[in-house]
C-alpha cells in the first residue's frame, strides 16, 4: 500500500507538470503509444507466469519453461509492433505516434524478461523488494520525462522515460528474484502451463479490449487532442484502483491460494476483503466523480477543463472495476479462468455499441458514460452469478457492500453541492476531499473489527 501511494504521489506531482508542459494534443499523442502497449502486455506472456503465483510444488520447476515462452512471445510481439506502428497510429488517430510506439514496443521485451522474477516475489510476498523495484521505476522514469519534456522532446520524452524506468526495474528484479534465471523447456509442464495460461491471456485480451476499448474508439473517432482529455481523466480516476485495488492484487492470489482447500475460509476471508475495500475506494472515487470539476481546474489547469466531463463517469466507473479486480483475482485461484473469458467477452460485446452510440452523441463524455451504463447494467449481474456458483451468495456480496455503497453515493451528492457552490477551485477540491476522508473514517470505525485484523496482518500476526 505504502509503495503504490508513493508511486502515484509522485506520477501525480510530474503527471501535472507535464500535462501544462506538452498539453493535450501532444499527451494524446504519448496516449496512443500507451494504449498499444498496453493491448500488447495483455497477452505478451500468454498468462503462463500466473501459474508461478498459484503452483501447488516447488515453481523452480517450471520457471525455466516459462521463461522460454514468455520471452520468446514477447520478443516476437515487439518486433511485430515496432514494424505495425505506422498503421497503428494511423488507425487510433494521429501518426506522429509512430516513433513513440516503437520506442516503448521495447517495453514489452523487458516485461517478458521479468515475468518470472515479478511472480517468484509475488509468491513469496516479497513486497519490500518489489516496493523498492516499484519506486525507482516510477520516480526515475518520472524524473527523466520530466527533463526531456523541459528540453522540447515533447511526447517522446514519456517513452524514453517510461523505458528507462522499465530496464532498471528488472535489473533489480533479477537481483532479487528467489529462483536462479535460467531457460529450458520441459513438455510436460509446457502442455500444462498452457492450458492453464491460454485462457487467461485469451481472458487478458478481453479484459483489455473491454477496459481500453473507450480510448480505442475516442482516439480513432476524435482524434489525438480529445484523447488526450480522455487519458487524463481515466489517470486520475484510476486513482482509488491503483491505491486500494493493486496493492491487494499483489498479495490476493497467493493468498486466497494458501486456502484452496479450506472453501468456507476463502469464501469468508473474500467478503472481508471485499467490504474493507469497498469502505476505503467507493467512497473515494465517487468524491472524485462528484467533484470533477475542480479537481481538474485545480491541477491540471483551465485548459484541461473538458477532462472534466469524462472524468463524472470515469471515475464512477472505477468504483465498479475495484470490485471487479478483486473478484477477477478470486476466480482465478478457483480454476475460473474461462468463466472470466466469458463475462469479459460479454463486457466487450455489450459496451461498445454502447459507447459508440456515446460518442456520437456526447462526444468523448459520451465513451465513458456508455461504458458505465454497460458495466453497471450487464457485467456486474454476470459476476454476481459466476460468484454465486463457487459459494459467495448474492445477498452476502450485497450485504459485503451495500452501506458503503449508499455512503459513497451521498457523498457524490455532496462533492457536486461544493463543486457548485464553492469556489476557487483549490477551496472546492481540498473540501471534498475533507468530506471523502470524514465518510471514510466514519466507515472504517463501523468496522473496526476488521480494521484490528488489517493492522495484526500487518504486523505478521493471525486472524
Amino acid at each position: 500500500m505504502l509503495n503504490t501511494i508513493a508511486s502515484r504521489l509522485g506520477t501525480l506531482v510530474i503527471g501535472i507538470v507535464l500535462a501544462r508542459v506538452l498539453g493535450p494534443s501532444d499527451f494524446g499523442v504519448f496516449a496512443i503509444a500507451t494504449v498499444t502497449m498496453l493491448a500488447v502486455l495483455s497477452f505478451n506472456e500468454l498468462g503462463v507466469s500466473l501459474a508461478i503465483v498459484r503452483w501447488p510444488d516447488d515453481p523452480a520447476r517450471i520457471a525455466p519453461t516459462v521463461n522460454t515462452i514468455s520471452v520468446s512471445t514477447s520478443a516476437l510481439l515487439t518486433v511485430l509492433l515496432v514494424i505495425c506502428a505506422p498503421s497503428i497510429s494511423a488507425a487510433l488517430g494521429d501518426v506522429r505516434a509512430t516513433p513513440v510506439v516503437q520506442v516503448m514496443a521495447l517495453a514489452i521485451l523487458i516485461n517478458g524478461l521479468v515475468a518470472t522474477p515479478a511472480a517468484m516475489l509475488q509468491r513469496e510476498f516479497m513486497q519490500k523488494q518489489r516496493a523498492i523495484a516499484d519506486q525507482t521505476n516510477a520516480w526515475l522514469g518520472a524524473i527523466v520525462s520530466l527533463a526531456l519534456a523541459l528540453a522540447g522532446m515533447g511526447p517522446m520524452s514519456l517513452a524514453i522515460g517510461r523505458l528507462a524506468g522499465s530496464i532498471v526495474s528488472a535489473a533489480m528484479l533479477w537481483w532479487w528474484s528467489p529462483a536462479p534465471y535460467r531457460f529450458g523447456w520441459d513438455r510436460v509442464v509446457a502442455k500444462r502451463l498452457v492450458a492453464f495460461g491460454m485462457p487467461l491471456a485469451a481472458a487478458s485480451i478481453v479484459v483489455f479490449a473491454s477496459g481500453y476499448a473507450d480510448q480505442i474508439i475516442v482516439g480513432s473517432q476524435l482524434g489525438a487532442e480529445a484523447l488526450g482529455f480522455y487519458v487524463l481523466a481515466f489517470s486520475l480516476a484510476s486513482w482509488p484502483v491503483s491505491i486500494f485495488s493493486q496493492p491487494l492484487r499483489a498479495v490476493a492470489p497467493a493468498a486466497f491460494a494458501k486456502l484452496q482447500q479450506d472453501r468456507e475460509a476463502m469464501v469468508r476471508n473474500f467478503l472481508r476483503v471485499l467490504r474493507m475495500l469497498t469502505i476505503v475506494a467507493i467512497p473515494a472515487c465517487l468524491a472524485i466523480s462528484g467533484a470533477a470539476t475542480p479537481i481538474i481546474a485545480f491541477l491540471y489547469g483551465p485548459q484541461w477543463l473538458p477532462a472534466a466531463d469524462v472524468l463524472v463517469f470515469l471515475a464512477a466507473l472505477a468504483a465498479l472495476k475495484v470490485w471487479f479486480e478483486l473478484i477477477y483475482d478470486y476466480l482465478v485461484v478457483l480454476s475460473r479462468s474461462r468463466s472470466v473469458l466469458v463475462i469479459q467477452l460479454i463486457w466487450f460485446v455489450t459496451a461498445v455499441p454502447a459507447m459508440l452510440a456515446g460518442v456520437a452523441l456526447m462526444g468523448a463524455p459520451g465513451a465513458a458514460l456508455g461504458q458505465l451504463a454497460a458495466v453497471g447494467v450487464v457485467v456486474l449481474p454476470c459476476y454476481l452469478i459466476v460468484l454465486r456458483r463457487v459459494g459467495v451468495r448474492t445477498f452476502a456480496f450485497i450485504g459485503a457492500v451495500a452501506l458503503p455503497t449508499a455512503a459513497g453515493l451521498v457523498l457524490w451528492c455532496g462533492c457536486w453541492l461544493i463543486s457548485r457552490i464553492v469556489s476557487p477551485p483549490p477551496l472546492a477540491a481540498v473540501s471534498a476531499g475533507v468530506l471523502a476522508i470524514l465518510v471514510i473514517a466514519a466507515l472504517a470505525s463501523w468496522r473496526r473489527a476488521d480494521v484490528r485484523l488489517v493492522r495484526r496482518a500487518m504486523k505478521g500476526g493471525g486472524p
